[in-house]
């Protein structure tokens, strides 16, 4: 198995994100027991973390420093590292890693004192009382529990902690994460299981926070040592490809550099053109996707200019001059990641075909691309309090998620759900599950306002992302304007509006579990399901409020039988909750009506003495404009002149005769109710109808389509005038979302 510490020494020269030489940690060590004594002046051994925290913050105040150094050493004097090392010198490189990412004093200083509460005899009342409440805070988020305490649970439970914390200050994690990478690097010394343990929770948690928090500095590397410890064999053809390429004579990705700087001197553009290797981790990607990697596959370009206008002044003159692959752009700069991340990404073909990626960005743009939340300094101060070196971190956009960058949307989704997490096996389980999901999509809702939801979330996902619990009465969903089953699944930019239901009985189903793919979703309905062991087997669709009464149907009415009690609910509906009795099998009346009685049609002919029928296709009513045409017997069908029929009448040669109402406005009309599936829908349906003073004449059920129950009512209307009435009384039953004339489809000519 390959070593952790060995990545790095492994790689070329020119694959390291900065050229910086190797720390000695041996020297550091020495240095930390040997190193100037003289009061008030800065420690030899923290001379290096001096000089990384100044190149970005120059008017820094290093006396806290120097006091948590001191401490931190005193502290953690005679312990030595498994690799031999004083202890001092893991909280020095931690701290170093931060400085260079430009981390601002207060997260230096608690990083130097990170494991002294966990380690010594410090106690977190002593760091508060020397340093403040706010390093205090940092040290406490990163000091793990005790396993005595907590046994099993201690790892799970020390990360529900340190996410707590992180919700309240980001730099709690960006401290956690500096020192799992100097674990890491470190990590040779230790046997190969436990290498692998901490490789494989790294990759499940650490990384994808890195990802999240957008510390990609941090995340590469991380993703590599990870890489060397659980594919070894992968790592080491990789690491000899990277090799073989870094020693060619020709290098076609220098060749497109230096045409790229051509192109924008002629421009007037200021730009800086680097060559960005790619790492380990990415090159293998890279040739999964690709197969035999060529010489500009182990690398892309990195473009950097002083504006924004000026990212696009580069785009445009990179795909006049040069042969663009539209298909490679990307702008993260006007749609910006959910982890801060900006920047245009294009890419170029060269004449022998090969395809070099470009990124373009700011400077600024590229100091969050590569630290993240730690560019922000401290997001915490007043803005007046701000130094210099952080008034370059980025302004977030006022749209819901991105508002505050201290407290993503991705953070406040995990916060809540774990609240609900009943243990911490099934806390520890869902948070790998949560941060396996690595991109995000933003969906808005009707008022205007976003949900930031994972890739592959369903309309299920924004309910319960939107109303919480109250999402059990869902009854459905619009997605973009258009009624959609909550197993939709939604795409980056669609706005959905999830349907509630008004009874507080509703109940969710357990098919909803099979739609679900965020936490917070599934945590809520698995909490309902639990505590109704009998429930969630309505629908697969949310159950809308349910009556519980039995249809009223006025004595002698011909229409509806014994009252159903779940006619088109969807399969699954349980058995004392049938989805439809037998006389309402789907497709099926629901009553025939056997002694239906004549009814006179109520409109008067051209044409003396012919019979008038009024035709079922379009069931036309007063006041409709109709028109009539001749059929075999004599009779005259009378049509809504908007009727499909009338056009494919016209077409067979049929003359029309003209028809107009008579004095009786008595009707027959049929209507379809399109509604989603659940318990007592038919039963609510029919005792709406009831009401409006309506009769059942005729009734028909289809079977269930994705969850969506369509019902066809032909109804006796004592006055024309009520059906308007009628059709808003029945759209007002829960779970119904349309409403309307039956309108049937001209036969084929």
């Amino acid at each position: 198995m390959a070593s952790a510490g060995s990545v790095a020494s492994a790689a070329p020269a020119a694959t390291r994100r900065k050229p910086r030489p190797r720390i000695d940690l041996r020297r550091l060590g020495r240095a930390a027991l040997l190193g100037s004594a003289v009061r008030d002046k800065l420690p030899d051994a923290i001379g290096h973390v001096v000089e990384a925290h100044r190149a970005h913050h120059p008017d820094a105040d290093l006396e806290t420093l120097r006091r948590a150094y001191l401490l931190a050493e005193s502290s953690h004097r005679g312990q030595m590292r498994k690799s031999g090392e004083p202890y001092i010198t893991h909280p020095l490189a931690v701290t170093l890693i931060l400085a260079e990412l430009g981390a601002e004093t207060t997260t230096l200083t608690a990083s130097l004192l990170h494991d002294t509460v966990e380690d010594t005899e410090v106690t977190l009342d002593q760091v508060g009382e020397q340093f403040g409440e706010e390093v205090r805070y940092l040290v406490d988020g990163v000091t793990k529990l005790e396993k005595v305490d907590y046994g099993a649970a201690a790892e799970p439970e020390t990360f529900r902690k340190m996410l707590v914390a992180t919700g309240n200050d980001v730099r709690v994690m960006s401290i956690k994460l500096a020192d799992r990478l100097h674990n890491m690097r470190t990590l040779g010394v230790m046997r190969p299981e436990k290498q692998a343990r901490i490789a494989k929770v790294t990759r499940d948690v650490l990384i994808p926070l890195a990802e999240r928090l957008g510390v990609q500095a941090l995340k590469t590397e991380l993703e590599d040592l990870v890489f060397a410890i659980l594919h070894p064999e992968e790592y080491e053809r990789t690491r000899e490809l990277i090799a073989r390429n870094a020693a060619r004579t020709d290098d076609p990705l220098a060749e497109v550099a230096d045409e790229v700087r051509g192109v924008l001197r002629e421009a007037g553009i200021p730009a800086e053109v680097l060559i960005r290797p790619r790492h380990f981790v990415s090159v293998h990607r890279v040739g999964r996707k690709r197969g035999q990697l060529r010489g500009t596959d182990f690398g892309r370009l990195l473009v950097l200019v002083n504006e924004d206008a000026d990212c696009y002044g580069v785009l445009g003159e990179l795909h006049t001059c040069l042969t663009p692959v539209v298909s490679e752009f990307k702008d993260f700069i006007a749609v910006p990641k959910f982890n801060l991340y900006q920047s245009l990404h294009t890419a170029v073909a060269r004449p022998d075909g090969q395809v070099v990626e470009v990124l373009i960005r700011t400077h600024r743009m590229h100091k969050v691309a590569e630290a993240g939340v730690v560019a922000l300094g401290n997001p915490y101060a007043p803005a007046s309090d701000v130094p210099a070196a952080d008034a370059a971190a980025p302004e977030a956009p006022a749209d819901g998620e991105r508002a505050d960058p201290t407290r993503p949307g991705w953070l406040s989704r995990l916060l809540d759900w774990q609240q609900a997490a009943p243990d911490p096996d099934t806390f520890w389980s869902t948070l790998r599950e949560d941060l396996a999901q690595d991109r995000e999509i933003t969906v808005f809702r009707p008022d205007g306002g976003t949900l930031g939801l994972p890739e592959g979330a369903t309309c299920v996902d924004a309910a319960y992302a939107q109303y919480g619990e109250d999402a059990h009465a869902c009854i459905g969903a619009r997605v973009n304007g258009r009624l959609a089953t909550l197993s939709t699944v939604l795409r980056d930019g669609d706005t959905v509006q999830p349907l509630m239901g008004q009874d507080p009985a509703s109940e969710p189903s357990r098919e909803w579990l099979d739609h679900a793919h965020t936490p917070a979703a599934r945590i809520a309905i698995q909490r309902w399901l639990a505590a109704h062991p009998g429930g969630g087997t309505g629908t697969a669709e949310p159950s809308g409020p349910r009556s519980g009464r039995a249809a009223a149907v006025p004595a002698g009415h011909p229409a509806e039988p014994a009252a159903p009690s779940g006619a088109g609910a969807a399969p699954g509906a349980s058995p004392d909750r049938p989805a439809a009795p037998s006389a309402a099998a789907p497709g099926r009346p629901v009553a025939g009506g056997p002694a239906q009685r004549p009814r006179r049609a109520d409109v008067l002919a051209e044409r003396p003495g012919a019979a008038v029928r009024l035709a079922g296709c379009c069931t036309p009513v007063p006041p409709d404009e109709i028109t009539g045409f001749a059929v075999r017997g004599g009779v005259v069908t009378v049509h809504r002149v908007e009727c499909a029929a009338v056009e494919h009448m016209k077409s067979r040669g049929r003359a029309e005769i003209g028809v107009r109402w008579g004095d009786t406005a008595e009707c027959r009309v049929t209507l379809v109710a399109e509604s989603f599936g659940r318990p007592h829908l038919l039963a609510d349906l029919t005792e709406a109808i009831a009401q409006a003073g309506a009769e059942i004449v005729s009734a028909t059920v289809e079977p269930p389509s994705q969850q969506r129950v369509r019902h066809t009512y032909t109804l006796q209307l004592p006055d024309a005038a009520h059906l308007p009435a009628l059709m808003r009384a029945m759209r007002d039953v829960p779970g119904v979302y349309d409403v309307s004339r039956a309108q049937h489809q001209a036969p084929a000519s």
